[in-house]
Parts: structure tokens; C-alpha cells; sequence
């Protein structure tokens, strides 16, 4: 078995081994991961993070041994809090990373970081903060960074930015925690999930309080929240059903 992390900002983790296929998430700098199969061009690879399978290009990660990949896994995620920062490497260049980027890494790099950085777990009010960062970011499937997240992906960012571990699909993300019964159970944080005319699962969203929501639709906008599901009050539409909601924390 081989091993691995992202020593350079973001790069794209594919269905299979190919430029031209779909982009299913993204490997931020400072993700470690399981080194599944390698081809010449190619490695499919299993993250640390969330157990999150697919196919990045050799060139973009460092080899790392199964002793440096079993230290980061026993440390607590160390995790960069600006919405861009930059690391400077052994030769004094500057590479940028983005927000929640995994800094664990950085003595096994060879790397110094300057900016803001947070380890442990803050309390759920936090979680709406957090959520803020990424207000209007573009939606882009697979993406998970300020430039481009996907509904899952944002998710994801805001619970990890906080010390919290959510799975990356959004039908992943809603076999965690407890359901609740009614919307009036529900506290800001908490997640709404939203299904589609066959029952899967395909949207997930951040409760906020007063009956709102943050979600990535177009981009990370807010909507109002009813029982029928996502209320888009520009176009006077329900954009969403709503299937359950997870108190995840």
C-alpha cells in the first residue's frame, strides 16, 4: 500500500483516470490519503478525510510513508481559516491554499504558514459563521473551495472548519445523526436534505434561524425554509423537497 498528500493548493479528483471526466470533489492542500492503485499517469486514491475514492494525476501529490500517513491520522485536523493564505516553501516561493486547507503537514513539507489557523471543535453557533465565508460563492459540481462548492461540498467545509467530520455526498452526509420530526425541532446548524421524484436523496442545506437557509444553488444563497422544502422568493418557487432533517451535532 501506498500513501500520499496534496502538497500544492487544489486539485481535482476525477470519476476515472482521464482529464475529460467528471470532477466528483476536490483534495485541498494538506489532505493525506491511501494510494489504491497507480497507473502511469494516474493514482486512484482513498482520502484520510472521508474515506472519498477517485482518480488524481500523478503530478500532483508527494509520496508519503505509512508511518507519516498513520502520524497525521492520529492528530486532530489543524485547519487554515482565511479565505486565501499562502505557504512558503524550503526555496522562499509562495503558493496559495484556501479556506480549510489541513495544515498538519506542514514540518513533513517543508512548508511555513503564517495566517490563521484552528484546531479542536468550536460550539454549533459557530457553524452559521462559518457558513458566511462562502455567501455567493459559485456553485460548481465537486467543488469544495471559496472560488466553487457544490451543495455537499459546502457542508462538508463548514462542519470541518469547525472540528467536525460530515461525509462528502450529500446521501452520504444524511445516514449521520438524529432525525427530527418538524422543522420547529430544528436549531441553526442543522441540516435539511432534499430529495428528488425517485426519493434519492440529492441536495443538503445549513438551517439557519427564523425559518432560512444557506445552501449552494447557482451559488451559496440564502432561501426560505418550509415544510413543503426550499422557498426561492425571486422566482416565487419551491426549488427543493424537503425529506429530513439531521441534528448532526
Amino acid at each position: 500500500m501506498q500513501y500520499g498528500i496534496c502538497n500544492i493548493s487544489l486539485v481535482p479528483l476525477r470519476i476515472d483516470p482521464s482529464d475529460k471526466t467528471e470532477l466528483v470533489s476536490q483534495v485541498l492542500y494538506g489532505d493525506f490519503f491511501k494510494v489504491l492503485e497507480q497507473r502511469k499517469n494516474w493514482s486512484k486514491i482513498r482520502l484520510a478525510f472521508d474515506n472519498y475514492e477517485g482518480w488524481i494525476d500523478n503530478k500532483q501529490y508527494l509520496e508519503i510513508n505509512k508511518l507519516q500517513y498513520q502520524t497525521l491520522q492520529k492528530e486532530t485536523p489543524i485547519t487554515s481559516q482565511d479565505l486565501v493564505e499562502f505557504i512558503e516553501d524550503k526555496n522562499k516561493q509562495l503558493h496559495s491554499i484556501v479556506l480549510g486547507s489541513t495544515l498538519n503537514g506542514l514540518e513533513l513539507l517543508e512548508h511555513q504558514y503564517d495566517g490563521e489557523a484552528f484546531k479542536g471543535s468550536n460550539s454549533k453557533n459557530n457553524l452559521i459563521k462559518t457558513a458566511f465565508l462562502y455567501l455567493n460563492t459559485p456553485y460548481l459540481w465537486g467543488g469544495k473551495s471559496p472560488f466553487g462548492i457544490d451543495c455537499s461540498g459546502f457542508t462538508q467545509m463548514v462542519y470541518k472548519l469547525n472540528g467536525y467530520k460530515l461525509l462528502r455526498d450529500a446521501s452520504q452526509q444524511a445516514t449521520q445523526g438524529e432525525a427530527l420530526s418538524f422543522i420547529e425541532e430544528s436549531e441553526p446548524g442543522d441540516l435539511a436534505f432534499f430529495d428528488n421524484n425517485e426519493g434519492d436523496i440529492i441536495h443538503v442545506g445549513i438551517i439557519m434561524k427564523d425559518n432560512y437557509i444557506i445552501h449552494a444553488h447557482g451559488k451559496v444563497r440564502i432561501d426560505r425554509l418550509d415544510h413543503s422544502g426550499i422557498y426561492n422568493s425571486e422566482k416565487n418557487i419551491h426549488t427543493h423537497k424537503l425529506r429530513v432533517i439531521k441534528k448532526i451535532i
